[in-house]
């Protein structure tokens, strides 16, 4: 199926909040609380001018997607380009091309369309610097098999996921990945 059909299928971002069970109060937070600096916009007034759209494959449950998702949903306001969300479970033929990896279905996974409906760029599921939170994170825990592994692993990503959706610095992070994305692409 071709990516400006799966555009087409996908959810607005108010659909996507809508039916959230999960995370909806953090990815709220972020939303609400991000901010832009003068060189975001500069950058985002810039990246208008491309006329892109994305399809997003997420999920409520995932502690990223309550970071990344509002995030790019933001600079997706301001860029103005229109973001269509797909639930990733819902939606594997197309998540199975976009493996981190090449073997994890790891979201949220944003990819970016020209007006033809061809990609141009894909960004996800992490930057770089939460990437490095989660790796030491998991370094912490003891080894799958122990008895309180699965205790432990539930309060490392309970932790993880707060951190990140109330810490702007870390914020900054995904836009700044965002970013350098783009700058790549030139």
């Amino acid at each position: 199926m071709a990516l400006q059909s799966w555009y087409e299928k996908g959810m607005s971002f108010e659909e996507y909040r809508k039916g959230m069970k999960v995370n909806r109060q953090e990815l709220d937070r972020v939303y609400e609380g991000l901010e832009f600096n003068q060189d975001d916009l500069a950058t985002f007034k810039d990246l208008a001018g491309q006329q892109l759209r994305g399809v997003v494959l997420t999920a409520d449950w995932c502690g990223d997607a309550a970071l990344c998702v509002p995030v790019f949903q933001r600079i997706a306001e301001s860029s103005n380009m229109e973001l269509r969300y797909l639930i990733r479970d819902e939606n594997l033929e197309l998540m199975d091309q976009y493996l981190t990896n090449g073997t994890a279905r790891a979201i949220p996974i944003f990819i970016f369309i020209d007006r033809d409906g061809q990609e141009t760029m894909v960004w996800g599921p992490r930057s770089p610097e939460v990437q490095e939170m989660i790796t030491s994170l998991r370094s912490q825990l003891p080894a799958a098999d122990a008895p309180d592994f699965e205790e432990k692993q539930q309060n490392i990503y309970r932790q993880f996921r707060e951190t990140i959706t109330t810490d702007p610095l870390i914020w900054r992070t995904v836009i700044e990945s965002f970013k350098q994305k783009l700058n790549d692409k030139k």
